[in-house]
């Protein structure tokens, strides 16, 4: 016969089946008397699970919705298919859902047994999805929920890190937090040699264990973390800023430019302002023709006359053209 907590583990295994157990059935499965599991049920209740009972001959028990989220039970099945899908969802950026995701797995992945680590990891070494990052910045789940960890937790991260060069230095950080944007992960964190907080594209993170030890976590940067990162990729990085006047809503320029292309802001029903950088002003002329949309320059004069230069130069061409269809 199994022990009480064993017992009751069981009893909730059986009821998040999702189908009504008469008092006789569980009974039976779990081998002990109806007046037991009357007695595990009320146990259940008081762990917070709302476990619903039917009067009469063909009433029973089922578990219900609550109004918060109890604990679950998993088989092994279940464990994979849920590991697998936080994997994808994580690892494409699935929109609105990226850092729960990677916050459950990496709760999921701490207690799951080797065996089923292993098959998890199978199904994703030889799995081929379509949802791939043009630029080929997708980053393994396993660094996004070890990161995840460490911020968890408070423990100081070593790693190698990559820049846009291709040149790796090795850091120790004071993790705070990840920044998902809708193509890329970021970890902004207290950089330890440069004391000052720095923010790192998770993909060209190589983390370098063991972490620790753990510390008491500073004041972050921003209030908003999401502004803050959105504001360091697009323009702090950058040697050519600009602040332009988009002539459409700021609703319909969300749709094309994300945070990692620029910060928006609503100017009025009919306009708003961006503000973006590039590594010089030809690219960024080239960045604001792609947007589609009309718009004027704030801000530098430099660049009204950059774009003037591309309008002389394209005019030249379209004229070349047709004097040589004549």
């Amino acid at each position: 016969m199994l022990d009480a907590s064993a017992r009751l583990l069981r009893l909730l295994s059986l009821l998040q089946a999702h189908r009504e157990w008469t008092g006789a059935d569980l009974a039976g499965r779990l081998g002990v008397t109806p007046r037991t599991v009357r007695r595990d049920v009320d146990r259940l209740r008081e762990l917070g699970y709302p476990v619903t009972a039917s009067p009469g001959t063909g009433g029973g028990y089922q578990l219900g919705a609550g109004a918060e989220m109890p604990p679950l039970l998993l088989d092994d099945e279940e464990a994979v298919a849920v590991a697998v899908g936080l994997r994808t969802a994580a690892g494409n950026g699935v929109e609105g859902i990226g850092e729960a995701s990677v916050r459950a797995l990496a709760k999921l992945e701490q207690v799951l047994p080797s065996r089923l680590r292993r098959r998890v990891s199978a199904l994703n070494e030889f799995t081929v999805s379509m949802l791939r990052d043009p630029q080929g910045s997708t980053v393994d789940p396993s660094v996004l929920t070890e990161l995840a960890a460490v911020c968890r937790d408070a423990e100081r991260l070593r790693f190698g890190y990559r820049d846009h060069g291709g040149n790796v230095s090795r850091r120790t950080v004071e993790p705070h937090r990840l920044v998902c944007t809708e193509r890329r992960w970021y970890l902004v964190a207290w950089d330890l040699d440069r004391e000052a907080w720095r923010t790192f594209r998770a993909d060209r993170i190589e983390p370098k264990p063991p972490h620790g030890p753990r510390f008491t976590p500073r004041p972050p940067p921003a209030e908003d973390l999401a502004a803050y990162v959105s504001q360091g990729v697009s323009q702090g990085v950058y040697a050519a800023r600009a602040l332009i006047r988009l002539k459409i809503p700021v609703e319909a320029a969300s749709l094309v430019i994300g945070p990692s292309d620029g910060t928006l802001e609503p100017v009025d029903a009919e306009s708003c302002l961006l503000r973006t950088g590039a590594v010089n002003l030809t690219v960024l002329v080239i960045h604001v023709m792609l947007l589609g949309c009309e718009f004027e320059v704030v801000e530098p004069p430099e660049l009204t006359d950059r774009i003037r230069a591309a309008r002389d130069l394209l005019g030249r061409a379209v004229d070349s053209a047709h004097v040589e269809k004549m």
